[in-house]
């Protein structure tokens, strides 16, 4: 996406902020997250209440829900990271499923079911998910056969935020005219992350205890990730370090508190705010488009829709001095 610089000469101030990768583990924990890899057995809640419990915190839950038979990719969102787990929720995310059918298919017969159920699907969540049964549609981008070994398949799907699995188990089987068991399921992908990227519970375990009983904080700084990380692929607002304290209170984006804006940005849409250093202050909405923002040289611009940001990290310009 292309940017427009507004003030190519802004600098920002070394004494206040943070570069959110020289956070210290406490700051990470007031806003950032954990990847883990979910073991089968307990439940996506249950699996955040430990780590809550472990960490000492008050506020750390899981941002996708995965069954309790299902393994893979979840991500633990502490703090402030809470806020943004519906907007970082949205990405498409990738499973690998093992199917048993009571009856073993043809080849002939899977592909032409799996090609009917890629595109735009009904999909109605099953009675047992955490959410209200109602039909919906989602979009299957791959559903591919990996294996196929007496009564299992293995398969890939790929598919949008929101998809049940086992809710394309039971589909399969009405076109089978037969029951089929969705047996395993691993998400392997969800967004930009992957289960390169995750660390087992154990670790996360080991890691506290290291930090807690040895002051040894290593390796949980590569295991507890600024907020920021998660937000990189979103069009960003950089802003002066005299509008990050403004933002952070709640107040308005003024057109002299701008550095850059991405183009293309309509009114009305939310943008993300971030600081010279690369932190997340918050999101705002659009009043102005940002096509015309740079023409413009004073007024408010956009209005926040959500703050990232503590209000004691940057100094407040308007309080006078004593």
């Amino acid at each position: 996406m292309n940017t427009h610089i507004l003030d190519p000469e802004a600098g920002t101030d070394p004494h206040f902020g943070t570069i959110p990768d020289e956070r210290t583990i406490e700051q990470r924990l007031a806003s950032g997250f954990i990847l883990v890899d979910k073991p089968a057995g307990p439940t996506s809640h249950q699996l955040a209440a430990w780590a809550r419990d472990l960490f000492g915190l008050e506020r750390l839950g899981h941002g996708g829900t995965l069954d309790p038979f299902a393994t893979g990719v979840l991500p633990l969102m502490a703090g402030r990271c809470m806020k943004i787990t519906n907007k970082v929720l949205k990405h498409r995310k990738s499973y690998i499923a093992v199917f048993r059918f009571k009856t073993t298919p043809t080849e002939g017969e899977l592909d032409e079911i799996m090609a009917r159920m890629t595109g735009r699907i009904y999909n109605v969540p099953p009675e047992v998910s955490a959410v209200k049964v109602q039909v919906r549609t989602r979009r299957i981008f791959a559903f591919e056969r990996l294996d196929l070994n007496e009564k299992d398949m293995v398969a890939r799907i790929t598919c949008e935020a929101g998809t049940y699995i086992r809710t394309m188990a039971r589909d399969m089987g009405l076109m089978l005219n037969q029951a089929v068991e969705l047996k395993e399921l691993r998400r392997e992908q969800s967004g930009m992350f992957s289960l390169d990227d995750c660390v087992t519970m154990d670790a996360v375990a080991d890691a506290v205890w290291l930090w807690k009983e040895c002051g040894d904080e290593s390796a949980l700084m590569r295991i507890v990730h600024p907020i920021e990380k998660l937000l990189v692929e979103l069009p960003q607002c950089v802003v002066k370090d005299s509008a990050v304290a403004a933002l952070s209170f709640g107040a308005p984006l003024l057109r002299p508190g701008i550095v850059s804006v991405p183009a293309g940005i309509p009114v009305g849409q939310d943008m993300l705010i971030t600081s010279l250093k690369g932190e997340a202050v918050g999101f705002v909405k659009l009043t102005v488009a940002s096509d015309d923002i740079g023409a413009l040289e004073n007024g408010e611009v956009a209005r926040p829709s959500m703050v990232l940001m503590d209000t004691e990290v940057y100094p407040r310009r308007w309080v006078k001095q004593a």
